[in-house]
């Protein structure tokens, strides 16, 4: 959603394609801000689905939002994505949320040794703390290897409880939630999508 908000707020035209077709959060907050579209990524005709749709449309920053169990698809079906990013004429750049603990790590390196043609760039998720509360992955060599890849490994900036369960429980898109509530409210969803935006234009193009 965060992604999304900032592509908007600069003017860039986004297709969604939510994979978590279980929960598809983000798609029921998006659908009708941004062209969205649900593909199974767990079977061969999703990543199919998804490369065709990356052809289609060219004139969009494409925004795949997807569960972790999609991890398995990744490893059986990602090469249908990765042999095509040169004629699509397109480069994968992935945001990896993790958390403290080991599981978002292994999930992480599953991924890193399968998907082969892309920038993963890590954030550690400010709900769980600051930069010094990740002491499994700062010290590791995962984070070597993200960063000798070319990626970063930033901070995502926590929102505060109230303010997240508004986004969700009403689904709202961002810039709706800005205009829609209370102003205590909004004051912090403003400052969070500040620090966002900030940790969002160093990784963005």
């Amino acid at each position: 959603m965060a992604l999304l908000d900032h592509l908007q707020a600069a003017g860039e035209k986004a297709l969604l394609v939510e994979s978590d077709t279980s929960n598809p959060d983000v798609w029921k907050s998006y659908k009708d801000e941004v062209k969205c579209e649900l593909v199974n990524l767990d079977d061969a005709d999703g990543w199919i689905r998804l490369v065709n749709l990356c052809d289609e449309n060219r004139d969009c920053v494409v925004v795949i939002n997807t569960a972790a169990r999609n991890n398995e698809g990744v490893a059986a079906y990602g090469v249908t994505l990765n042999s095509t990013l040169a004629e699509l004429n397109r480069e994968l750049i992935t945001l990896w949320v993790i958390n403290r603990q080991r599981d978002s790590m292994e999930l992480l390196k599953e991924y890193l040794e399968t998907i082969g043609s892309t920038t993963v760039h890590v954030l550690r998720n400010g709900y769980f703390g600051d930069e010094k509360k990740f002491e499994l992955y700062n010290g590791s060599k995962l984070k070597a290897m993200v960063e000798d890849r070319g990626g970063r490994s930033l901070l995502f900036p926590d929102l505060a409880d109230r303010v997240s369960d508004d986004l969700y429980i009403k689904r709202l898109a961002i810039a709706g939630a800005v205009k829609s509530l209370p102003i205590g409210n909004r004051a912090e969803l403003l400052r969070w999508r500040g620090q966002v935006g900030k940790v969002l234009r160093e990784i963005t193009p």
